[in-house]
């Protein structure tokens, strides 16, 4: 005796076909294409973070004075930390941002730590943002008030 269903297709070997065996097949398919990109990108491929500049040269430039408040003035020298990609940094930006920082402060002022440290972390940013990044840091190699 010989059955046959006639209501499920077949394949060509005669097995019945499951309705959405091809589409899961496809799918499962290019799920797996889609996380092997992924992986490949990830370990490969991906942009790594900002990096940390180099430090280069230090730039050393002679002491200036500056006036301050009531008659007192400010010998200051400064030092420059460079970055190694920096090429031909000139001094007169540092100059002109340091002697605009420090005019005109209260003597009294340069005498506190924490105010000193305020003030040269801002003629730090200046110097930043003047040199457009070359500069990554400032030293005080003088500061002598009277």
């Amino acid at each position: 005796m010989t059955s046959t269903t006639l209501d499920r297709p077949t394949d060509a070997a005669g097995a019945p076909e499951v309705k959405g065996g091809r589409r899961k097949k496809l799918l499962l398919v290019g799920l797996a294409l889609v996380v092997g990109a992924a992986a490949a990108w990830w370990f490969v491929l991906r942009p790594s973070g900002p990096t940390e500049p180099v430090p280069g040269e230090v730039m050393t430039m002679e002491p200036i004075q500056v006036n301050l408040a009531d008659g007192h003035y400010l010998r200051i020298g400064i030092a420059l930390q460079l970055s190694a990609d920096a090429h031909g940094a000139d001094g007169s930006k540092a100059l002109d941002a340091t002697i605009d920082l420090f005019s005109g402060v209260d003597q009294a002022e340069l005498a506190k730590a924490g105010q000193r440290q305020e003030l040269k972390h801002e003629l730090e940013e200046k110097l930043h943002e003047h040199y457009h990044g070359d500069v990554l840091e400032v030293y005080f190699t003088e500061f002598v008030t009277q």
